[in-house]
């Protein structure tokens, strides 16, 4: 009579238990038509349907923190290691542990303490027209040099991407010394910064600058629309060098994706984020988003690959938003706009 009590009590508990959830929530910083494929594919996998919210990356951190433990929010995705610093500080992201995220990605694309992780790299070369001094160009560092002053299109110093570059200099190098190169660099603006990489890329083609500091999958994606002729045109009068090839790499980066702490549906964002990851969804970021794989061994897309390979820089990601602050209050100091 106790063990048919029991069993009776385990199926009463049973049947008041929510039904498990097939969705998952991801708050997303990448624009809706670049990941929807990713996550047509995801659904078509798993049955799992992805509910997305698209926003600016800081909005999308602030909305997190101010719903708190009632946040919808399973997934958080967002560009830069930078930003998803960030988001682990405010104490956003909880831990996971996945024996496939930590296989496919190498450890210095994700967190060392497995709360987010890098799913595209992108990198931030020097980019230049024919009229660029090449010769003068071998290094990041060289962007300060007086021989190209006036030369030089970069946007902001707001501009994550630059505070990241801005980051691994001063790992590399120390504060002091990249203090006097942001001066330097100041110095060899053709402009006051402006506009995004885009932007840089098209007044370079139009003479008002010869050297650009972007991310190649915005020049990658001015070659593939050629339907946008004048962009197209622009592109097609650039050309990428890889910086601090003889020493640690070109900067690179990530955008990656953390599980939040107040997940509902948190085996599905675990299972979202491993997708990612796999062969299947980084042939699609190749393809569609013009980044290269964070996982080895995926094939790049044709534009990318015209530009050869390079040596990238392996320096822990993490770093990147560990030495934010310090950018950027010496991209102040230095009078970079």
């Amino acid at each position: 009579m106790k063990k048919i009590v029991i069993v009776v009590i385990a199926l009463l508990i049973a049947a008041c238990q929510p039904p498990a959830s097939n969705e998952v929530n991801l708050y997303s910083a990448r624009k809706e038509a670049l990941i929807k494929p990713l996550l047509d594919a995801f659904t078509a996998e798993t049955g799992i349907q992805v509910n997305i919210i698209s926003s600016k990356a800081d909005a999308l951190l602030e909305r997190i923190e101010s719903e708190g433990i009632n946040s919808p929010a399973d997934v958080l995705l967002t560009t830069d290691a930078g930003r998803l610093h960030r988001a682990k500080s405010a104490g956003v992201f909880q831990e996971i542990s996945s024996t496939s995220l930590n296989s496919n990605i190498p450890a210095n694309y994700r967190d060392k303490d497995n709360t987010w992780y890098g799913l595209s790299v992108r990198v931030r070369p020097i980019i230049v027209t024919n009229q660029a001094p090449s010769n003068e160009l071998q290094r990041y560092e060289d962007l300060s040099n007086s021989a190209i002053q006036s030369q030089v299109c970069i946007r902001s110093s707001n501009n994550i991407y630059n505070q990241s570059l801005v980051a691994s200099l001063i790992a590399a190098s120390g504060e002091t010394t990249v203090e006097s190169w942001a001066e330097g660099l100041v110095s060899n603006m053709a402009r006051a910064p402006q506009g995004g990489d885009r932007d840089q890329i098209r007044a370079a083609a139009a003479g008002q600058c010869s050297i650009v500091v972007a991310n190649t999958y915005y020049l990658a994606n001015m070659l593939a629309n050629k339907d946008k002729a004048d962009d197209y045109a622009a592109a097609s009068k650039m050309r990428v060098i890889w910086p601090n090839q003889a020493d640690r790499g070109a900067h690179v980066n990530v955008s990656g994706a953390g599980v939040v702490k107040s997940a509902p549906n948190r085996d599905n964002a675990v299972k979202l984020i491993e997708f990612l990851a796999s062969d299947t969804a980084q042939k699609i970021y190749a393809d569609v988003n013009f980044e290269y794989p964070v996982k080895p061994g995926i094939e790049i897309n044709s534009i990318l690959s015209q530009w050869g390979e390079f040596k990238a820089d392996t320096l822990a990601l993490t770093t990147l938003g560990e030495n934010n602050a310090a950018a950027v209050k010496l991209m102040d100091r230095a009078g970079w706009k």
